[in-house]
């Protein structure tokens, strides 16, 4: 049975009937999808929300990015570090997708399926999108070439090769799964690149370029390996949904690092926000129900670009060293300081996050005080509490700060919110008070189960 209607209203014309198309059906509705978004500069603890929420997930797709991206899941004495599989994975009934919106390493990613089932984890319900696009050795060559060259200006990026993919990409001069899956097609599309390539690695670097031999050799063993699992992923992802199944995507990097909406030139090279899940998986916005904003307590970032409320102290030391800040993928020292919530309020309109999950509050634990940045304060002494779309401006801006008092002793074991010291509890509160998202879940440690779940999105 469907639902429909009409409505009237009164206007300068007079009495105006709106009709609207009918609603979905009441009975046979199709499962709307989660979307997991990193809310600040990545390093959030995206992983292991996904990991949680996958317990009752059917299907966990990863939209976007490549191995720059690293997720970190403990299971017990187990740590896993995933850079291109989903978190989803370590659930053996979360079928694993590799959406279209990804560029993919071929060998790097059989190293990953391979370090997964020597820990005994099931690598079977894999699927990747015949679109995805490919990292090629020229791509990481020409990563680290090109930001070589910057000297000074360097981005920080991770030197996959991700950004050179995904500029392949743009240009139409890509190379994708489907492309790869039949050894004869893939040579000959790596001879049409390739003598455009070498001349740019010749003329530019003075890089003596690739032959399509090499190339075809070196990805070949790999090829053969993840060819059973390339196909159609958004008819997968779309029947899924239209089957009830509970679909569950993650995002790599975060919001601040979007090659939009984050700090331009020091951003990824695609769309980790709520707008970039539906690109890169082919699910419509409509079948999005919730979009929860993974949050670190404090605040953190790889790399170079303004991060106003960074910390060059002692505290800001300690924080590091507490928190194990050093990067999954690069093993980077990263940059620390206080909760920014001019910048998670701005995260929070982007995506529309319908919930946050609060991590690394354990982290925070025996700082005699806390602090929250709620404004900048811009050269001329101007006062703002919207972020700037100026990025050379934001790199100019001084925080200003709300001051909490801190709390003491060990919180990993703690499951039930009553069982947070008081001015962890005033903190949390604070926060979602302040970004204007109501808290669901809290992160009180790295095991998995170190988790307050105030309310599932799922």
């Amino acid at each position: 049975m469907l639902r429909g209607g009409a409505l009237y209203f009164e206007s300068q014309v007079g009495k105006v009937l709106v009709e609207w198309l009918p609603a979905w059906p009441v009975e046979g509705r199709a499962m709307p999808a989660v979307v997991v978004i990193g809310a600040q500069w990545g390093d959030e603890g995206k992983g292991k929300i996904v990991d949680h929420l996958a317990e009752r997930a059917t299907m966990v797709v990863r939209y976007q990015g490549g191995n720059n991206a690293g997720h970190t899941v403990m299971i017990g004495d187990t740590v896993l570090k995933l850079h291109q599989v989903p978190a989803g994975i370590t659930r053996p009934q979360v079928a694993a997708v590799l959406g279209h919106g990804m560029v993919i390493n071929p060998p790097a990613l059989v190293e990953e399926l391979d370090m997964l089932e020597e820990k005994g984890i099931s690598t079977q319900n894999l699927h990747i999108s015949a679109n995805a696009h490919v990292v090629m050795p020229y791509h990481i060559r020409l990563d680290e070439l090109e930001e070589s060259l910057r000297g000074d200006h360097a981005i920080g990026t991770t030197k996959r090769g991700i950004g050179p993919a995904y500029t392949f990409k743009v240009a139409r001069r890509g190379l994708r799964m489907q492309d790869l899956v039949d050894r004869d097609r893939f040579a000959r599309q790596v001879a049409l690149v390739l003598e455009r390539v070498n001349l740019e690695l010749s003329r530019i670097f003075g890089d003596r370029g690739f032959t399509v031999e090499e190339i075809v050799e070196q990805y070949a063993p790999a090829i053969e390996r993840l060819a059973p699992f390339v196909t159609d992923t958004s008819l997968f992802i779309h029947q899924a949904l239209q089957e009830g199944a509970n679909v569950l995507m993650e995002g790599a990097q975060a919001t601040m690092l979007d090659i939009d909406f984050g700090t331009y030139p020091y951003v990824t090279s695609s769309s980790p926000t709520a707008g970039g899940a539906c690109q890169g998986s082919g699910v419509s916005p409509r079948e999005i129900k919730e979009i929860i904003g993974v949050v670190k307590a404090y605040t953190s970032r790889v790399g170079s670009g303004p991060f106003p409320t960074e910390l060059r102290d002692e505290v800001g030391d300690w924080i590091v060293e507490r928190g194990h800040e050093y990067g999954t993928t690069t093993g980077r020292r990263r940059r620390c300081g206080w909760i920014d919530l001019v910048a998670l309020r701005y995260a929070a309109r982007v995506n529309g996050f319908t919930g946050l999950a609060l991590t690394r509050v354990d982290v925070l634990s025996g700082l005699p005080e806390v602090k929250l940045c709620v404004a900048y304060r811009l050269p001329d002494g101007t006062v703002i509490k919207e972020y700037p779309i100026d990025t050379q401006l934001l790199a100019l801006a001084e925080p200003v700060y709300e001051t909490m008092p801190g709390w003491e002793g060990d919180i990993t074991s703690v499951r039930e919110w009553g069982g947070l010291p008081k001015n962890a509890r005033a903190y949390c509160q604070r926060v979602a008070e302040l970004v204007g998202v109501p808290v669901d879940l809290i992160s009180v440690g790295a095991e998995r189960n170190d988790l307050i779940a105030l309310r599932w999105p799922m």
